[in-house]
């Protein structure tokens, strides 16, 4: 099952995509079938609440597009709706550092002995198709394909072999980072978390769609050019122990998103360095769950406004 949130009007919805192009609204195909499916389960329109309730919404969705016919209920054409980030309030954006062998080499890192963790937040998301903006204080602002997970069940202390249980579904995440903030304060937090900085989506597809999380093909391109091409079987530390390894010190909570680490390409390991510019289109694919696409733009400052430059006082 592949889930989206798009908004229509005025109005945020729940969808599920019939194939590449067409998209069901969750809510008006339960109330069309409510006489042929007698529940009395209601189907939110916010990812997160569907999420907490997937033992029994996914479900019944389930059987929902069991009973679809499109002799009877027209798919709506997702080019006619605005696709959202998935999930736009995660309680934790948690994402894994230097976890492709190539990409520690690029960066002249050594490989990490446990998994190098650090944190975005929401004013990061960004959804498909969406502009990423270049901060105005940034001239080396980078990409990072990755594998992101998406919690479904609250974990606490649980064994990598519990993990799968834990976990929803995933999605597509771009790290974007501005390297010279990244590396000139000491940590990653402010590098790592500008506005946009985490375009995820389009959809989150639940994970006995996706099959084994350790075998798909993952790839960035630039402009239409290929920048990062692996596999995530080259990841050094796998999803079950990541999902472990994170609970044994915070509580996972449904929602919750894990970027799993970009492999090599990315713009500062490269000679010469490529920097992301306006103008600049990316695009990330990842085997069995879909392309997320956006565009770079410069970040709009207003003319004569105070804001324009940081203000310092005694």
């Amino acid at each position: 099952m592949r889930l989206v949130s798009y908004s229509s009007g005025s109005d945020i919805h729940l969808g599920a995509l019939i194939g590449e192009k067409q998209i069901l609204n969750l809510s008006s195909l339960q109330d069309f079938y409510k006489d042929r499916i007698q529940h009395t389960f209601r189907l939110p329109n916010d990812m997160k609440q569907f999420i907490e309730q997937n033992e029994r919404a996914l479900p019944y969705v389930e059987a929902l597009l069991n009973c679809y016919d499109e002799n009877d209920f027209p798919a709506g054409n997702i080019s006619d709706v605005e696709v959202l980030a998935p999930i736009i309030n995660p309680e934790k954006i948690i994402c894994v550092g230097l976890n492709y062998l190539d990409h520690c080499k690029e960066t002249n890192m050594e490989p990490p002995a446990t998994p190098v963790i650090f944190s975005k937040y929401a004013n990061a998301i960004i959804g498909d198709q969406a502009a990423i903006e270049l901060p105005v204080n940034s001239s080396q602002v980078d990409f990072e394909a990755e594998l992101a997970i998406v919690i479904g069940k609250e974990a606490k202390c649980v064994t990598a072999a519990e993990a799968e249980d834990c976990i929803f579904g995933y999605t597509i995440m771009n790290d974007v980072s501005a390297r010279d903030h990244q590396f000139t304060d000491g940590q990653w937090t402010r590098g790592k978390s500008a506005d946009t900085f985490a375009p995820i989506g389009p959809s989150i597809v639940t994970k006995n769609e996706v099959g084994d999380p350790h075998k798909l093909d993952i790839s960035l391109r630039l402009n239409g050019e290929i920048m990062q091409q692996s596999n995530t079987e080259n990841l050094i530390f796998k999803i079950p122990y990541i999902v472990s390894f994170l609970s044994q010190t915070m509580t996972l909570k449904p929602g919750d998103l894990i970027a799993t680490g970009t492999p090599p390409g990315v713009g500062m390991g490269r000679n010469p360095q490529v920097w992301l510019k306006e103008g600049d289109h990316l695009s990330i694919t990842i085997e069995n769950i879909g392309t997320l696409s956006n565009v770079v733009k410069k970040y709009k400052t207003y003319a004569n406004s105070k804001n324009n430059s940081l203000q310092t006082s005694s």
